[in-house]
């Protein structure tokens, strides 16, 4: 019965960390302009958040090597692009506010469920 509680506390605990995990910020090294961003999903329920802090009139490019799917808000909290649920793992957002934009990463779900890592290619010019 021990057992049995503390794997059910540990499942707990993950999804809770999860839940309240602090998006990840992205940092460019000083005068690029390109970053790789390397993350892991655990399947379908899985999801990361990122945060990017862009200038006004700025063209930001994602794209990925996994099927994922991506949300991006603006800094207002608006969708900044035109969501939908396919696998949209490459987007273009121009011209950009100022602020911060929000990232989220999930797996796609029209393709097969896989866990695993994945590079998050990230341009902003």
């Amino acid at each position: 019965m021990k057992k049995v509680f503390i794997s059910i506390l540990l499942i707990i605990l993950v999804g809770a960390s999860s839940v309240f995990a602090k998006p990840v910020r992205i940092k460019f090294k000083k005068g690029a302009t390109k970053a790789v961003v390397n993350g892991k999903l655990n399947g379908y329920q899985s999801k990361l958040e990122y945060v990017i802090r862009l200038r006004s009139g700025q063209t930001l490019k994602l794209s990925s090597n996994k099927y994922i799917t991506l949300r991006i808000a603006d800094p207002a909290g608006e969708d900044a692009t035109d969501y939908d649920a396919s696998c949209n793992g490459n987007k273009t957002i121009s011209p950009t506010v100022a602020g911060d934009y929000k990232i989220i990463v999930v797996e796609c779900q029209k393709a097969d469920e896989w866990r695993g890592n994945f590079k998050l290619f990230v341009s902003a010019r």
